[in-house]
């Protein structure tokens, strides 16, 4: 019996396998689709066949449905090996500051009781922290759960379940790193903040970037890569103003997948580009001001991580 301590205790009566979970690989990532509430109400019907290990809601309540002994119904195949976490939202939202904060806990709480790794993972063979869709149709083909943004917030909440624990974030002067079974350039790079075109230019590799577990790959000290650097900030940028110009700002949230192409740029720093920021940081919450839940002014080290995310392909 594995019940984790700060989750609301919620046990379901149906839609589990009691004593079914075989292993515990890691922690699979999910979006609801739908409110905190309902989804808990949408457990408990047997019509469901679907219920989850755990759930956030977005003002950050954290939820345990299922005994980790015991096997959640939530990603098909993958169900005997991961835990899974249901996120409050819809299809395209980023997980807000709280929701990284509770799964940070429980990615941490899994690395103490299980010995899950602190690291990103985008394979089913893989461990650490995962995300629905990486099982394919063998996972029940769901490619947009939990979407992109949530995706792209994973390694932060790697970060955050690191200091959570006192572990290493891997970063700083590391200048090596060790393939895990199930890695990929991706998901070192978004673990160790190196573009993975970056680590497969240091160490050689080509398409289509095999690497196996027990290779050592050569890092960078820093998150920039020597092939890109963002352009300055511009000083005096913010919302409302024309002056300097938000079109460079613009084009790269655009690049970046914050706004949509068909919105014309435009020096204005108007309602759509401070809404976009938003989004932006809500995806990397490190970036925005302190205190604030909903930021819409981008500062310079915002500017260069969103300009790498956009240009560092």
């Amino acid at each position: 019996m594995a019940r984790m301590p700060g989750a609301e205790w919620r046990p379901l009566a149906v839609n589990f396998t009691n004593n079914g979970q075989a292993e515990v690989r890691g922690v699979v990532v999910h979006i609801m689709a739908g409110t905190f509430e309902g989804t808990d109400s949408w457990f408990r019907n047997t019509k469901a066949q679907a219920s989850s290990h755990f759930g956030t809601s977005k003002t950050g309540k954290l939820r345990q449905w299922v005994d980790t002994s015991d096997r959640a119904w939530a990603q098909a195949s993958g169900n005997t090996s991961w835990l899974s976490v249901e996120n409050e939202g819809q299809g395209g939202d980023a997980l807000t500051d709280a929701q990284l904060d509770r799964v940070a806990e429980v990615l941490a709480w899994a690395h103490k009781t299980y010995g899950v790794p602190l690291q990103v993972t985008n394979s089913p063979s893989g461990k650490g922290l995962g995300y629905h869709a990486m099982g394919g149709s063998a996972w029940g083909g769901h490619t947009s759960c939990p979407g992109s943004r949530i995706v792209a917030q994973l390694a932060e909440i790697v970060a955050r379940a690191k200091k959570l624990t006192g572990t290493s974030t891997g970063g700083g002067t590391s200048s090596t790193y060790t393939v895990k079974a199930g890695d990929t350039l991706s998901s070192i790079g978004a673990e160790m903040g190196v573009a993975w075109k970056t680590l497969a230019t240091l160490n050689g590799i080509k398409a289509p970037y095999v690497i196996h577990a027990g290779d050592v790959l050569k890092l960078k000290a820093t998150t920039a890569p020597k092939s890109y650097s963002p352009p300055a900030f511009p000083a005096g940028l913010a919302p409302g103003k024309t002056s300097p110009s938000a079109k460079p700002l613009q084009r790269a949230l655009k690049a970046a997948g914050f706004m949509a192409k068909s919105v014309a740029v435009a020096d204005n720093y108007g309602p759509q580009t401070q809404a976009a920021v938003v989004r932006f940081h809500n995806a990397y919450p490190q970036y925005r001001a302190a205190g604030k839940t909903s930021d819409p002014a981008i500062g310079p080290k915002g500017w260069a991580y969103l300009h790498r995310l956009a240009y560092d392909k």
